[in-house]
């Protein structure tokens, strides 16, 4: 990646959400870049904070309860946590775009899908003009490789399968030639097939047109497809983050080691599937310690007093866990032996 150009870069992100019930860090000091071209994935058990990441980039997180509150978001020469909303808006769909996950709920029902798409075009570029727009609507459409592109222009979103909408969805997101794309699980549901050309259309046009893709899933299939480089997060935090291949060859961290345990493969007999124990804490209410000590089959006292840091495992790779540190290494060694 020495070549390539760091696109997008979170620094520290911390989001909470205010809550009568207390304050929640949805998102907490979450850090990572996506290159222009790479595809980064964001993996991780609903809850974990993917979504909440994706919405603060986007400066879409809702206002109350949730409120981005440390940390920096740098888009080229800029800090997208400083600008206004005016200014914000000029970024959002033009230079940076968001797949988000049901089409159905992001179409307006009322209105045809090229007055949605022509929309979005003319907020952007309102001086070229409604022929340009309409012009580059269909241009658009025929790149996802949608049939009767100019007939679909005037049909409304419930005219259209599942598949027909995601791809009305990924044309909107590219329409202004974003730097950055952010797909929130783009194949929600839809069914395997579909899923599965969505997916290749994806990967195509990221090759195509060099946009730097941050895409954010819960299937450790679909990061195998697609991505270059993971991110593992776990209740707020990231937990471990290697280029795709190390992470599947040789995962660090207890909880993606699991992950991936759970996994079914075909080419075994198994009388029953892997799964991780425990459950997934409630937001917010762990407040020192790992995160993931309780169901971690390798925690001693230290994991549940001190929050371990960001590890350098290998050059390439990364791991929350005091496992790879040398003080940490002695103790579970220790633990193990009295046990």
């Amino acid at each position: 990646m020495e070549d390539k150009k760091v696109m997008l870069e979170v620094n520290d992100l911390q989001t909470t959400f205010f809550t009568d019930s207390g304050d929640i860090p949805a998102v907490d000091h979450v850090s990572f870049h996506v290159h222009d071209g790479e595809v980064l994935g964001i993996v991780g058990e609903s809850g974990c904070g993917k979504s909440v990441t994706s919405l603060s980039i986007m400066g879409l997180v809702p206002n109350p309860p949730g409120k981005v509150v440390g940390g920096d978001i740098h888009f080229e020469d800029k800090n997208l946590l400083d600008l206004s909303e005016r200014e914000m808006r000029k970024v959002r769909g033009n230079d940076i775009a968001m797949i988000f996950q049901e089409p159905m709920t992001s179409l307006n029902p009322l209105f045809t899908i090229g007055h949605q798409m022509m929309e979005a075009v003319l907020i952007h570029h309102k001086k070229k003009g409604k022929q340009y727009a309409k012009d580059r609507c269909i241009e658009m459409l025929e790149l996802v490789e949608l049939p009767r592109a100019k007939d679909l222009m005037d049909e409304y979103p419930h005219q259209l399968s599942g598949g027909m909408r995601q791809r009305v969805m990924i044309a909107m997101a590219l329409i202004c030639d974003p730097k950055v794309l952010i797909a929130d699980e783009p194949t929600t549901a839809l069914d395997v097939t579909t899923q599965s050309q969505i997916l290749k259309l994806i990967k195509e046009l990221n090759d195509r047109l060099n946009t730097a893709l941050l895409l954010i899933t819960h299937d450790l299939g679909v990061v195998a497809k697609t991505c270059e480089r993971v991110i593992v997060m776990y209740s707020g935090q990231v937990i471990e983050e290697a280029p795709v291949d190390k992470l599947f060859d040789s995962p660090k961290h207890p909880y993606t080691q699991g992950l991936i345990q759970s996994v079914p493969d075909v080419r075994k007999k198994q009388d029953r599937l892997y799964s991780i124990e425990g459950n997934v804490p409630l937001p917010g209410s762990i407040h020192k310690g790992c995160r993931f000590a309780d169901r971690c089959k390798f925690a001693f006292d230290r994991c549940f007093n001190e929050n371990p840091e960001f590890y350098q495992t290998s050059d390439v790779q990364k791991a929350r866990c005091f496992l790879y540190d040398k003080e940490g290494a002695v103790e579970h060694d220790k633990a193990l032996t009295r046990s």
